[in-house]
């Protein structure tokens, strides 16, 4: 039984650098997917509605990512294989979103890029829980965010840089993106892939026997209690059937109010989208109810209701 051991600067540099990678997805999808939309002839009216795939693959894709990263464990280790995938996913719709055909290629391949990039985030979140002890947490999330803003800066100007600096065509004929977006979006492609590549082939995950060591070490030298594990879906039953009727209720009565007053139609993707979580919070409970509670779905639903207070408001935030 031992502790965790620190790390160095650059072992911490390594385990943090894919994010570089991550945030160049991100923000040239942000600085650019609108302008490849009118391009396509998107109405600027219904941009709104083409970008919803960032709100929902976030609220869909993070915590069945973030479960299943949990109970994960194969050759490259358990958070490394989300990162590669991601990667490789991510990378491939960055090369692909500027040579879109038509306008719902394009809204498809958003949907798939944002997709694959929170398949690689949300693992990285977790990453510095695994790998560092309790006094170095502060230091790796910093490091994340050091990285996240050199790729929001880099990428949000790379198309400015290969204009003025390189002389190529920020303009293009009608219907046809721009030189300098696609330029942008293949070098993004390659940047993402090769920080999540760096640091999978940089860092080396501990086996679970060792955090399981690590574990016990803490609770033992430093007299932390055994993490409270929650209740049992069949404890939840109650907590399911009450926390799915207040969110059917609420996405029915949203629904239902921008329908008579006509307001803006993305509205609906609120009231829509509580009226489902409403419907597999029901779901969940029936589910623990027939003591059907060893799979994914359930696991998911009984973590988001025993998520401790301070975390639950964090969500909200953010």
């Amino acid at each position: 039984m031992k502790r965790k051991p620190s790390l160095s600067f650059w072992q911490i540099w390594n385990m943090s650098f894919g994010f570089l990678g991550i945030q160049f997805g991100f923000a040239l999808q942000n600085a650019n997917v609108s302008r490849i939309f009118q391009t396509l002839g998107g109405d600027v009216d219904r941009l709104a509605v083409y970008w919803l795939a960032a709100p929902v693959t976030g609220l869909v894709i993070q915590p069945i990512i973030g479960h299943y990263s949990d109970k994960t464990w194969n050759r490259l280790g358990r958070r490394r294989p989300y990162f590669l995938a991601g990667a490789l996913l991510a990378s491939a719709a960055l090369l692909f979103m500027p040579n879109s055909p038509t306008l719902w290629v394009a809204v498809g391949m958003l949907w798939i890029m944002d997709g694959s990039i929170n398949i690689s985030m949300e693992p990285f979140r977790a990453f510095v829980g695994d790998m560092l002890p309790s006094e170095q947490r502060t230091t790796g999330f910093a490091m994340q965010s050091f990285f996240i803003g050199i790729g929001a800066v880099v990428a949000s100007v790379l198309p400015y840089v290969l204009d003025h600096w390189l002389g190529i065509a920020n303009v293009a004929d009608p219907g046809e993106i721009p030189p300098t977006v696609k330029y942008s979006f293949y070098i993004g492609g390659t940047v993402f892939l090769l920080a999540v590549l760096w640091t999978i082939f940089r860092t080396r995950e501990y086996s679970p026997e060792q955090l399981h060591e690590f574990e016990e070490y803490d609770r033992k030298q430093l007299k932390v209690e055994k993490t409270i594990e929650g209740k049992t879906p069949r404890e939840l039953i109650p907590a399911f059937y009450r926390n799915g009727s207040i969110a059917l209720i609420a996405g029915l009565l949203i629904s239902y109010v921008v329908y008579r007053n006509d307001l803006e139609k993305e509205l609906f993707i609120v009231g829509g989208g509580l009226t489902v979580f409403g419907i597999l919070m029901f779901l969940s409970a029936v589910m623990a109810g027939k003591n059907v509670i060893k799979n994914g779905f359930v696991e998911i639903f009984t973590d988001m209701v025993n998520m401790p207070a301070t975390m639950k408001q964090l969500a909200l935030v953010q």
